[in-house]
């Protein structure tokens, strides 16, 4: 059985992008054994992956603040060992980072990457046996998957396929909301210059109201919990829940009449899930690492042109 080792740690976004690739082996490889080193705190997404076998965290954004104490040599040790306990027939670091390269090297097996002219760290392909031409103009789900066909010796066909599993049973603390018609929105993202504006939130949920969708506006920081409130006051009947669990928002997101969402992981999260999914995009471009799936995902806006309420309007019109 072939063991193959991913290498993808970080953001939410990009261990996403990186489900396709995965199914991608997973149907072209037979029997492989797929194991995923990934940053701890997106470990619960990699684990709804079925043809994962094993979820290896790493915690470099919790070391990197500490990396002089006890307890991050304790647990760089762990993770070490956990690497290294058995050996792989390819080593795949589909991220292009130098961190991400330097991880690879620490597993045992044949290290493929982007070559030079592909990663996003040209220094990382240094750490690779085998460095792999990919076009840099492509969506970043099909320079996964091109990178994992190139590393394995097949060819990649037809769309891409998340594969990703989760539980039809809606999080507890939401269950009375979720009850009726909903549309869930993320408001929240990394970058300032990636928000909505909240006025634009407001009138937004106020029309889904008038069509009979309640809105859920989940939160994960204290700022962001701020923000969805203030949107919330204005919007009858719309629900700030309690801070849920990436699986938690996954399965609320699959139950959902729709989602709009920022440039956030969490968009890219619920159009794994398969539904309809609409992006809006205030500070980047979305050609690159936009909304990537089947029916019912789009893009609105770009970098430095945010998409107008009407626009948006228009769009979600037929999914209601």
């Amino acid at each position: 059985m072939p063991r193959i080792l991913f290498v993808k740690t970080s953001s939410l976004g990009d261990v996403v992008h990186n489900c396709p690739a995965l199914t991608d082996v997973a149907h072209h490889v037979p029997g492989a054994v797929i194991d995923w080193v990934v940053e701890e705190s997106f470990a619960e997404v990699v684990a709804l992956h079925p043809h994962v076998r094993r979820v290896i965290p790493v915690a470099i954004r919790r070391w990197r603040g500490a990396l002089l104490t006890a307890d991050t040599w304790s647990g760089f040790s762990a993770f070490r060992a956990a690497l290294r306990s058995e050996r792989y027939d390819a080593v795949i670091d589909s991220q292009g980072l130098v961190k991400s390269a330097l991880v690879a090297t620490l597993a045992l097996g044949r290290k493929h990457g982007f070559d030079r002219a592909s990663a996003r760290e040209p220094f990382a392909a240094r750490f690779y046996d085998a460095g792999h031409a990919v076009p840099v103009n492509l969506h970043a789900v099909e320079r996964n998957r091109q990178l994992a066909a190139s590393a394995l010796g097949y060819r990649v066909e037809g769309p891409c396929d998340y594969g990703l599993r989760v539980s039809d049973e809606v999080p507890l603390q939401v269950r009375g909301p979720a009850s009726s018609r909903y549309v869930l929105l993320f408001t929240m993202t990394s970058r300032d210059d990636k928000l909505w504006p909240e006025e634009h939130w407001r009138s937004l949920g106020n029309a889904l109201e008038a069509r009979g969708l309640h809105c859920l506006l989940p939160w994960g920081t204290e700022e962001e919990r701020r923000r969805c409130a203030r949107i919330a006051t204005a919007v009858p009947g719309a629900v700030v829940p309690q801070r849920l669990m990436l699986t938690e928002l996954a399965s609320l997101a699959r139950q959902a009449r729709c989602v709009v969402g920022v440039d956030t992981g969490l968009a890219h999260l619920a159009v794994a899930v398969d539904v309809p999914v609409l992006g809006l995009y205030c500070g980047s471009d979305p050609a690159l690492t936009g909304l990537q799936g089947g029916n019912g995902v789009r893009s609105l806006g770009n970098r430095g042109a945010p998409p107008a309420v009407a626009e948006v309007l228009e769009v979600l019109e037929p999914l209601l």
